[in-house]
């Protein structure tokens, strides 16, 4: 097999509903995501490994569920240390290895070893993924904005870097490789949206998707002439908060700000695919399209998912059940689409269990490349689907994750989740009633997902065998180092 290039197109908060190809009653117009779909493969099942941003990503880049790091729940807080351990092989590496150019454009969000002017490092003073806003902000005045930036995607396996931490974290500025393209002078104006912190003086956050997306171009119209293939890893920074839409994609939803935010992203799809077409290297590439998690509920600068059904009559989650954060399937449940002209047949949909994790896997299979024992534990290859072979699974089973650490397991028709309740966030009582959720007492929920997508449905006080079942996959993968979930011969009882 002739080695693609490889460009993977990361979402930031986007719902499954968000799109009109897996939502028709979608109020957001996506006509490049759509056209997408028509050309390739759509999944229907795909999920992040976990409903937040920080694991999802880590899961993507490394092939492990995050939970395995020392980050058991939340997210990397501004001038938190690398999460991705030095050790740890990631997708840029392998493919790095494999003969690729790697290049990252877009948030990193997974931790910088920054350097304070006394020469201690942050962490030294505040505790590894813990939210304290006043001491963060304390901290980001003694930053040496001027020194390299050690633990970043150039550290990771990507040969160049551009972009931003986190499009609402200081500094307001833009990362090249490991430092600081300019160092911001100004405290963030009142009227930008994020946490305080350092900025440049003519910072504008409507400029960063257009940025992100000119380079993105000019780097697969480079690709033209470079002698070897691509990889390139492009986590946007929308539509998650600050909700800016440029001006000519304002009022071209049906859904507020937010849903004009989504037809930018669809706007850069369009662009890459233009891109990819008019160099000629559409046929031999192999373009992903996805999100790292759900849709976000309220914001400062945004209604939120809830709000959105309310007022205009949108739901980004479509049918599921729960939002970002959540372990029910809003929370995690993600758009997937995968386009390689010369490998995956057109206008086909897949609706076999997949995850963002299982991008390693199937990068080492197409390039026929090893991966150790402790290398990509929780990644299976997605590519005879990929070839158009989608009645057989290549999962058994996948784990979910929370935000704040409740953990789910999905086998079959079922998922199960080791909670009493499966939101991290206030379900609205109103939506409650309109769905049909009704109160229960039991320890955890179990849903068929087959039968009851939107888990009205705890069937956990009339399956105990299932519960069983998944109880005890679900302790075994929590305490042991490796387990992809390739897939085996189901149980009868778990495809019902």
């Amino acid at each position: 097999m002739t080695q693609p290039n490889i460009i993977y197109i990361l979402a930031d908060d986007l719902g499954y509903g968000d799109l009109r190809c897996n939502n028709p009653e979608s109020r957001i117009p996506t006509p490049n995501l759509d056209r997408l779909a028509n050309q390739g493969m759509r999944f229907t099942d795909a999920h992040a490994g976990s409903s937040v941003c920080t694991p999802s990503r880590y899961n993507v880049l490394t092939g492990r569920y995050c939970w395995r790091s020392r980050l058991k729940q939340g997210i990397v807080w501004q001038w938190d240390a690398p999460l991705i351990e030095p050790d740890q092989k990631t997708v840029a590496q392998l493919m790095q290895e494999q003969g690729y150019h790697t290049k990252c454009i877009g948030k990193w969000h997974l931790g910088w070893d920054w350097s304070m002017k006394d020469g201690t490092h942050p962490n030294e003073h505040i505790g590894f993924g813990v939210f304290d806003d006043q001491k963060r902000q304390e901290i980001g005045k003694q930053i040496d904005y001027e020194s390299p930036i050690e633990g970043g995607p150039i550290t990771r396996g990507f040969d160049s870097y551009f972009g931003i931490d986190v499009p609402n974290f200081p500094p307001y500025t833009w990362f090249e490789n490991d430092r600081l393209v300019e160092v911001p002078t100004i405290d963030k104006p009142d009227n930008i949206y994020g946490h305080p912190g350092m900025a440049l003086p003519d910072w504008e956050l409507e400029q960063m998707i257009p940025e992100f997306t000119r380079r993105v171009v000019d780097t697969i119209e480079a690709q033209v002439k470079a002698e070897n293939p691509l990889f390139l890893y492009f986590p946007l920074t929308s539509p998650h908060s600050p909700v800016v839409p440029n001006e000519q994609f304002k009022g071209m939803s049906g859904a507020g700000n937010y849903g004009d935010f989504v037809c930018e992203v669809d706007w850069v799809v369009g662009q890459v695919c233009d891109a990819l077409e008019r160099t000629g290297l559409a046929d031999d590439t192999l373009l992903i399209f996805t999100s790292d998690n759900g849709p976000e509920h309220r914001t400062r600068d945004d209604i939120g998912v809830y709000e959105r059904i309310n007022e205009h009559g949108h739901y980004s989650m479509g049918e599921l059940r729960g939002m970002k954060r959540d372990a029910w399937e809003g929370g995690h449940r993600v758009p997937f689409i995968a386009r390689w002209p010369k490998v995956t047949p057109a206008n086909i949909v897949c609706n076999q269990l997949v995850t963002l994790g299982d991008l390693m896997a199937t990068c080492a299979e197409i390039t026929e490349a090893e991966l150790k024992e402790n290398e990509a534990e929780d990644s299976v290859s997605i590519l005879p689907l990929l070839k158009g072979n989608t009645n057989s699974p290549v999962r058994d089973f996948a784990i979910h994750h929370s935000c704040n650490g409740k953990f789910a397991i999905r086998k079959g028709d079922w998922v199960l989740i080791d909670d009493p309740n499966g939101g991290d966030n206030i379900e609205p009582d109103w939506f409650r009633e309109k769905r049909g959720y009704q109160p229960h007492d039991f320890p955890a929920e179990l849903f068929n997902l087959n039968s009851d997508i939107s888990e009205r449905k705890n069937c956990y006080g009339e399956r105990s065998e299932i519960v069983a079942e998944l109880t005890e996959i679900l302790t075994q993968i929590k305490s042991s180092s490796h387990s992809s979930g390739a897939s085996q011969l189901p149980n009868s009882y778990l495809t019902e």
